[in-house]
């Protein structure tokens, strides 16, 4: 899924920005110390420079999302401790209001950029609804963005999983990857009316991945479990189970098949960096 804004992803806007003579002097010297010290990963100290910048010149977009992505750094993922919450609405806050400066429709590239923390930080403080809601806005935005029809695919596999396995608990039972068939007809009943909807979207978003970026390996492997879950919904008809399993495999092999092609490009752009 979608990681944090890497420094190399901004380090031209930021140089160009701190550059400007449109902004003061005391915000440019915080701007610069923070890129220095948050190059280094000491990120606390980044958070106070850039929250300098912001304190003199709030309306500095690029020192904004700097200070927010800094902040975003130290949100430790699946920990929903409440200074970890408290550090993620901090950051929250930034892009927000990077967003609301462009209301009411962002279009810009750092609109989508701040959507996009926000999106990941969400899912890191295990907002996931949120998260799903935020991923839609981006692809609403650029219906081209292969990762957030992933990451809305993987979360929504990961509810109806997380549900399979407390409905199988329920019985004694284990996930077992093809159909689980031992599942009472109740049990079945109850996962297909919880689970039907979650994992055909979830099957849907990851074949758009697929459609976009088709050597997206870890896509494939994610529609192997996605078809593997909707397997575990056809109580009453193991034709179809079947042959959801027989998707499952194909998946996997797919997967295979494109890490394989991505190590060759890799040998060979090693070999011959000039090769494309």
């Amino acid at each position: 899924m979608r990681p944090l804004i890497t420094f190399a992803l901004f380090a031209l806007s930021l140089q160009a920005g701190a550059q400007s003579p449109a902004h003061s002097q005391a915000a440019t010297d915080s701007l610069v110390q923070g890129i220095t010290v948050y190059k280094a990963g000491q990120y606390q100290e980044a958070t106070r420079d850039f929250q300098s910048a912001v304190d003199a010149e709030p309306g500095w977009t690029t020192a904004r999302l700097y200070l927010g992505i800094a902040l975003a750094y130290q949100v430790v993922p699946n920990v929903d401790s409440p200074e970890n919450v408290a550090l993620a609405d901090r950051a929250l806050q930034q892009f927000n209001q990077i967003l609301a400066a462009h209301a009411p429709a962002p279009a810009h590239d750092p609109d989508l950029a701040a959507l996009r923390q926000i999106a990941t930080i969400q899912r890191n403080i295990k907002r996931f609804d949120d998260a799903i809601a935020t991923e839609r806005t981006i692809i609403g935005l650029d219906p081209k963005d292969a990762e957030a029809h992933y990451t809305v695919g993987v979360i929504e596999w990961t509810q109806a999983y997380n549900f399979t396995m407390l409905t199988l608990a329920g019985e004694s039972l284990k996930d077992d990857g093809v159909g689980n068939t031992r599942m009472s007809a109740a049990g079945c009943t109850t996962l297909t009316s919880h689970n039907r909807t979650l994992v055909d979207d979830s099957i849907g978003e990851l074949n758009r991945a697929v459609e976009l970026r088709p050597a997206y390996s870890d896509a494939m492997q994610y529609l192997n479990l996605a078809f593997r879950q909707r397997a575990s919904l056809d109580c009453s008809d193991p034709a179809r189970r079947q042959q959801d399993l027989a998707t499952a495999d194909e998946w996997i092999r797919r997967s295979v098949e494109a890490r394989k092609q991505i190590e060759q490009q890799r040998m060979q752009q090693t070999v011959d960096p000039s090769h494309n």
